[in-house]
Parts: C-alpha cells; sequence; structure tokens
C-alpha cells in the first residue's frame, strides 16, 4: 500500500506508465529475486555505459568499502552460498552485536562517479578484495590504464606484486605497522618540499592558517611470506601535516589530561577504603595507564609505610612524550608511479581524492538511505544494495552534470539562503527539485512540470531538461 501512494505521490503513472498500486512490497520483492543472479553484469555494462555517454575520465579511480549492519537472525543455514553471505565481522559502526554486509565502491577522479560497485560477504577481509576489484576495474577501463588509489588495507605481498604483475599504478597509505616511528623521528621537516595543495575546508581560510603539507621520499621494499619470494620495491613518500600535527597533539593533551586527573584521584584515594593495598593500587595503574594509552610514557613508584598503608609517586616522561611529539602529523604514502609520471608532491594531490569515495558513502547512507525494508534473505539482500548503488551512480551522475554546465568555478546562487555562491551537490540538486509539480495534462494537452522558483527552472535547464516534456520516452 505505501509503495502505491508514494508511486501517485510522484506521478509514475503520467511519467513512466506504471500504475502506483503494482509498486508493493510483493513487486520489490519479485524485482529483486529477478535481478539477483545477474548482479555483476547489470552493474558492469551501466557503469560501462555510463562512461560511454557522459565521457568519465577512468584514468583514476578510488576504492573504498563500508559495512551496513543488520537487525535480524540471518541463520548461515538459510542463506544462499550462491550470494554474499551476511556474517560478524569489523563493522565501520562498532555494532559487534549485529551482522553485516559489505559494499565496495571505486569512484572515478572525474566527479566521483561510483563506475564499479560490488556486495561483499560480511566476515570478508577488506585486503583480499584488491586483485578482483583490480580485474574488474580494467574490464571497464578496456586498454586505458589507471591509477588504483585506495587505502592502507590495499597494501600487502601479495596485493603489491598482483598489482605490478598487472602493470597497474597504485596509491595507498602505508600501515602504521610497517614504518617505525624511528624513521620519522629522524626526518628533516625543513629539508622537505612544501606542496601546493589547500584542502577545500580550508579555501575561505587565511594562508597563514591554512594547513600545510610537506613531502620527502625514499624507498620501501615489501618481502613475501617465503624466503623465496622476491622483492618487491616501491617508491613512499613521506608526508608531513601541520593540520595532522595538531590534532595529534591535542589528542595527546586529552590523554594526558584524563589520565592525570585519575592519577591524582587514585593518588588521593591510595591507603583509604577502596585502594587500601599496594596491589589494589597497582592494579587500578594498570586500568588506567591502559584505558588511558598512557602506558609508554607513564613512571609510577608505590610504597608502603609502616603500617602498610600505600602511597602513590607518579610522573610522566619527558623524553617518551618528547619523542611522541617528533613524530607527529608523519605518515607515508606507497606508490608504483614513477618520478616522470608524478612527483612527490604530485602523489600525495592524487592521493587526496580519496576522500571522493568516502563522500559517496555518505551520500550511500545518507540521501540515499531508504525507509527500513525488512530482506528475509541475502539473494534479496544483495540485490537491494546493488540497486541502491546504481541509484547512487545516478544521483552522482546528476551532480556532475550539474557542475560541469556550470563550468568556471562550479559555483551557483540560489541553493541557500543568503545567496551565496556554492558548488552544488547531488542533495542539494534533488531538495530544490523534489518541489517540482507535474500538471497532468490530456489527449492533446501533454502534461508539463509546474515551476515555482527560478532555481529550478535554473538546475533543469543545467541538466539539459525540458519541463514541457516531462513523460518518459517510449521505447
Amino acid at each position: 500500500m505505501a509503495g502505491g501512494r508514494l508511486g501517485r505521490e510522484w506521478a509514475v503513472e503520467d511519467v513512466f506508465g506504471i500504475e502506483p498500486e503494482l509498486l508493493n512490497d510483493d513487486r520489490l520483492g519479485r524485482a529483486l529475486d529477478a535481478v539477483a543472479p545477474h548482479l555483476q553484469e547489470i552493474t558492469d555494462s551501466v557503469g560501462a555505459r555510463a562512461i560511454g555517454e557522459f565521457g568519465i575520465d577512468v584514468s583514476t579511480f578510488h576504492w573504498d568499502m563500508t559495512s551496513m549492519s543488520l537487525h535480524g537472525a540471518y541463520p548461515a543455514d538459510d542463506q544462499d552460498e550462491d550470494y554474499p553471505q551476511v556474517r560478524h565481522g569489523h563493522p565501520k559502526d562498532r555494532r559487534y552485536d549485529l551482522k553485516q554486509i559489505q559494499t565496495g565502491l571505486a569512484v572515478t577522479g572525474d566527479g566521483g562517479i561510483p563506475l564499479l560497485s560490488r556486495v561483499i560477504d560480511g566476515g570478508a577481509a577488506e585486503i583480499s578484495q584488491i586483485t578482483s576489484t583490480m580485474n574488474s576495474l580494467r574490464a571497464i577501463a578496456g586498454p586505458k590504464e589507471f591509477l588504483l588509489i585506495a587505502d592502507s588495507k590495499l597494501v600487502s605481498y601479495h596485493n603489491v606484486t598482483a598489482l605490478i604483475a598487472a602493470r597497474t599504478a597504485f596509491i595507498a597509505p602505508a600501515p602504521a605497522s610497517m614504518v617505525d616511528d624511528a624513521v620519522y623521528a629522524a626526518l628533516d621537516l625543513d629539508a622537505a618540499t612544501v606542496v601546493d595543495y589547500v584542502p577545500a575546508r580550508d579555501e575561505n581560510t587565511p594562508d597563514d592558517r591554512r594547513e600545510t603539507y610537506r613531502v620527502l621520499e625514499d624507498t620501501h621494499v615489501l618481502t613475501g611470506p617465503r624466503k623465496r619470494d622476491p622483492k618487491a620495491e616501491v617508491r613512499r613518500i613521506l608526508v608531513h601535516s601541520t593540520g595532522n600535527a595538531k590534532g595529534q597533539q591535542r589528542a595527546r593533551e586529552k590523554r594526558l589530561a584524563k589520565a592525570r586527573e585519575d592519577l591524582e584521584k587514585l593518588q588521593r584515594g591510595a591507603g583509604g577504603r577502596y585502594y587500601n593495598t599496594a596491589e589494589k593500587v597497582t592494579a587500578r595503574i594498570g586500568v588506567i595507564a591502559k584505558t588511558r594509552r598512557v602506558t609508554d610514557c607513564l613512571r609510577t613508584t608505590v610504597t608502603t609505610d609502616t603500617a602498610g598503608r600505600p602511597a602513590l609517586h607518579w610522573h610522566f616522561d619527558q623524553a617518551v612524550l618528547d619523542a611522541e611529539a617528533a613524530v607527529d602529523g608523519w605518515y607515508a604514502l606507497l606508490t608504483t608511479l614513477t618520478p616522470e609520471q608524478a612527483d612527490a608532491a604530485e602523489v600525495l594531490r592524487r592521493h587526496k581524492g580519496q576522500g571522493a569515495v568516502e563522500r559517496r558513502y555518505g551520500n550511500f547512507k545518507g540521501p540515499l538511505a531508504v525507509t527500513p525494508i525488512f530482506v528475509q534473505d541475502n539473494k534479496r539482500l544483495a540485490a537491494l544494495v546493488t540497486v541502491i548503488c546504481l541509484a547512487l551512480l545516478v544521483f552522482c551522475l546528476i551532480e556532475r552534470q550539474v557542475r560541469r554546465a556550470l563550468g568556471g568555478d562550479q559555483k551557483m546562487q540560489g541553493l541557500y539562503p543568503g545567496n551565496q555562491r556554492v558548488r552544488p551537490t547531488g542533495r542539494m540538486i534533488l531538495y530544490h527539485l523534489s518541489g517540482l509539480r507535474l500538471r497532468v495534462g490530456h489527449a492533446t494537452d501533454p502534461p508539463t512540470i509546474v515551476i515555482s522558483r527560478g532555481v529550478q527552472l535554473h538546475l533543469l535547464d543545467l541538466l539539459g531538461l525540458e519541463p514541457t516534456h516531462p513523460r518518459w520516452p517510449e521505447t
């Protein structure tokens, strides 16, 4: 019933020729069953068609995965083994009590278009998806070489050697465990090259308050699990960010302040009712050190007087804190791009586009979030997530089309109160177009879109849509 009501509100019969009453839960379920056996075929063909129709540049792809926690039992024995399984995993929202399904998106550097999407087993490790993703992207991109940008889950000996063998260039952050802090501490920040890059959030910030990036370069060698495995050598771009440095400094000061508060309280309570033995004081110190993450720098001494009452003496080791501060702001990027293809600064600039895929996941879980639907099996679940990913593709193409039509700085007025010039987002475009109304016509008077605000007409014009011919073309 709800589907019929929404269908009438959105004029699906007038535009598409579909009776609203047919858009019910049963029809949705049967539709998901019908598309489920063809998910990869559908998504890849639609992605390839979008490249041709909209001239999308596929020289750069950004890959990332996210998880969706699910309410429901989804017993293993009741799931279709031909489709991704709903399992416990490592959820992004930290709902470890719930099972999950995962999805992966490959987003273009040109407009942030999610040309490739995959529904992935809830228990699958991100690191294991890179090779199959690379092969799928090669099929979509055709003979054109492309750059794959991903997060640190890409970096493993198997993935890196597979990418090198396939001649697919990549950029990814080195996992924190792969670069010792001593490496960063030994770097000379003054010798690093300042990068000509301004984050979007700092566009209107005075120069002296903008985040600054500097880069150095060396090489990194990955070794295989077996001694006979050949070593893989890649470029390592060592990046320093003043914004990251300030953030890490603030986080450390916050940790120390909370630890100091806990330790002073313990110090006052030592020998009292709750901490009347040295063993209890020592146990509480361990909890504080672990919870506040100050184990490395905390120095404590627990003594007892002649009556056996404990006393606590403590301080933070300044040498350890200075060593931590010396590595603030540093991280490393690994890449197979040659210096001729991109210098160190350009590698950083290209990697900064990774925010596009994170923004698309925000769209995926935000504007495209659907009313909660009970999907009774993993087959339909995989199909539903795929359909939402296709909707995301259309959503992103709308945003790209409007921005390209604007040209220049891709900004326009009329989207927000105050009439300031901003870059239109897909969310704001659809917000304004959602206010359009359709005047139903008849045999000699075709239906017409009724425009109530000038910004609506402007957006339709940018999208190349004719408001007097809203009916879906017959095929």
